[in-house]
């Protein structure tokens, strides 16, 4: 059976949910304890990193754990482990786990926490709530003879370029000739050296995100078939690649904001939520941010929304909303333990296509340290 380096699966896992999505300064995202230079077979998917967590891994035999919220958030002034937190981190230590984070750009990524919210909630024609992350898309033109055309257009479109909306493998080509002479130590593809060569070529332009940049022309150069390609790459300011925190859609039906409560704590697996708002009065447009959302009330008054779904609401936040006439339900934060499943079955399909024998285990442990009484 192949064996799994605990980088290929990291890797795996930024292709989906990547850095550069984080949305708060100095987010700890990343590897925060041990190391993925090893092998790994199983990994523990949770929202948090306890005790009783890291016993689980042991116990199921991971050697990574993939978690929600990170489990150093601040600087470490010291490492003692006669302190709950600083055994924690040795316990890991000595049992060879590596802990792995994904905070703010797994809230971000597709398909990440607040769309699995979103669906949880079965919102129809969901939209970002506030964006957080754009790139402009770049440019290239590369002069290609004719008889390279259909292969330099493959590999630049495998690359990832000429991708537009719901369109790949988009081009535009100009044909043309091309000139040049090789110098003394010049290796020439067509031609000999010291005679002016014309070429019948073709221009090929496509455009990509500036994130694919160095995949593009590594791609490009390549497939070219002349040991000096002519080329021009260049920063548009078309933008693309719009992410951002927070979804809002849709229901299906006006709901009172009552009846929609409860059906919040059906949905997302709670035993309470708080309401602010008129409860006979009715909702149909939501807004929701997984976690802490008290900065973004009036982004979701302002966005149109009737609800707002989130958690950690403080008194005067609440009372704002209520001014500016937003409802607010909020089943609490750890409602973003929604990830758990949905990280480990996206996991699972992506290392399925790339035949890597990893178990994704859902965490079990309930982390939740409130209670309704």
């Amino acid at each position: 059976m192949k064996k799994v380096n605990g980088h290929e699966i990291i890797q795996l896992f930024e292709s989906w949910s990547p850095k550069k999505f984080a949305c708060m300064p100095n987010d700890p995202i990343g590897l925060a304890i041990g190391t993925l230079n090893k092998e790994v077979s199983k990994v523990l998917v949770t929202l948090d990193v306890t005790h009783e967590v890291v016993d689980e891994a042991i116990e199921q035999g991971c050697a990574l754990i993939i978690a929600h919220h990170p489990p150093i958030f601040m600087k470490l002034s010291n490492l003692r482990t006669d302190n709950p937190q600083g055994a924690l981190y040795e316990k890991c230590i000595k049992n060879d786990i590596a802990v792995y984070a994904a905070h703010t750009n797994l809230d971000v990524a597709p398909g990440g926490v607040n769309d699995l919210l979103a669906d949880a909630l079965q919102l129809t024609n969901c939209k970002i709530l506030e964006q957080t992350y754009q790139e402009n898309l770049m440019k290239l033109a590369v002069y290609v003879p004719q008889n390279h055309t259909d292969e330099m257009r493959g590999a630049l479109a495998k690359a990832g370029a000429g991708q537009l909306g719901d369109y790949d493998s988009c081009s535009f080509s100009t044909d043309g000739q091309g000139r040049f002479q090789a110098l003394d130590g010049a290796n020439p593809t067509i031609g000999e050296i010291g005679q002016l060569e014309v070429v019948s070529e073709q221009k090929i332009e496509v455009m990509f995100p500036q994130s694919l940049k160095n995949r593009v022309l590594k791609a490009m150069l390549n497939a070219h078939p002349y040991e000096e390609p002519a080329y021009d790459v260049w920063t548009t300011e078309v933008e693309s690649n719009e992410q951002g925190l927070g979804r809002i859609g849709l229901l299906n039906k006006p709901m009172t904001l009552k009846e929609f409560a409860e059906f919040v704590k059906v949905q997302l697996d709670v035993p309470f939520v708080r309401v602010v708002g008129p409860v006979d009065g009715l909702v149909q447009k939501v807004a929701v941010v997984g976690g802490d959302g008290n900065k973004y009330i009036r982004t979701a008054k302002f966005a149109g929304a009737d609800v707002f779904v989130t958690g950690d609401i403080g008194f005067h936040m609440a009372q704002d909303a209520e001014q500016h006439g937003l409802s607010i339900v909020d089943p609490g934060h750890h409602v973003e333990k929604v990830m758990i499943q949905g990280v480990a079955q996206k996991m699972t399909q992506l290392c399925d296509a790339k035949k890597l024998p990893v178990q994704f285990i859902q965490s079990k442990v309930h982390t939740e340290p409130f209670m309704f009484v």
